[in-house]
């Protein structure tokens, strides 16, 4: 296992920790993958994300090969057809959020009422049909409704969020988790507002350096760390 194989799979540790610290999953539900070369690590199947240990996170091929004592997630073939269909992906949460969920087993989609919708890459956060899960039939509806889109609703299941790394990627279930809560609120309060395409569009172009992302050099060549989810001011 090489020194950068090995820190991946520390990293799809601490996220699966994670998930689990932010509420966005339960138990064993959830899970999570990065591209590793030419295939790409996933969580194991049954085990809670406080047992995890990096040697438990299975190594796949993009044929869904594997050689490992333990099995992968029963979810894998969708993490697989995402890395493989979306070059730009580089990761994939998956997880079972309360709102998100919630608006799943009614089989809604997140219209554009608030513009922190760009994140998803257009005016809506679709939610694909329902399917079986771990089936090829699952894999195909989550690709359907992430086409244009970096992340999406699993009817009666949970949500999916993408990114090219692992961070990015779960800052996106965070923040489809917090869009899902504002909206169930606004649907109590009223009538919600939903701004028009062309809006979340120009939001979108804007949108393309926000969220966690590396330091940026100033004018004089030093690094100057940005905080991760900061606005342009």
């Amino acid at each position: 296992m090489s020194a950068h194989d090995g820190a991946l799979r520390e990293a799809v540790v601490s996220v699966s920790r994670r998930i689990i610290a932010l509420g966005l999953s339960q138990g064993t539900s959830g899970n999570v993958s990065v591209r590793a070369g030419d295939g790409f690590l996933v969580t194991p199947s049954g085990i809670p994300p406080e047992e995890l240990a990096p040697e438990h996170i299975v190594a796949m091929d993009m044929e869904g090969r594997f050689d490992h004592p333990l099995a992968p997630s029963s979810e894998w073939r969708f993490h697989r057809d995402i890395l493989a269909a979306r070059p730009e992906a580089g990761a994939v949460v998956h997880a079972h959020p309360t709102y998100a969920t919630a608006f799943a087993i009614c089989g809604r989609e997140i219209p554009a009422v608030h513009y922190m919708i760009a994140m998803a890459g257009g005016p809506t956060i679709r939610c694909a049909p329902y399917a079986p899960y771990g089936t090829q039939a699952l894999s195909e509806a989550a690709l359907a409704a992430l086409e244009g889109r970096s992340c999406c609703l699993l009817a009666n299941h949970g949500m999916i969020a993408t990114g090219p790394d692992l961070e990015r990627a779960l800052w996106l279930a965070v923040e489809v988790e917090a869009l899902c809560r504002q909206y169930a609120v606004a649907l109590q309060v009223g009538t919600p507002v939903v701004l028009d395409d062309a809006e979340v569009l120009r939001t979108v172009e804007r949108f393309k350096s926000y969220g966690p992302r590396k330091a940026d050099p100033d004018r004089s060549g030093r690094e100057v760390p940005t905080r991760p989810g900061a606005m342009p001011r």
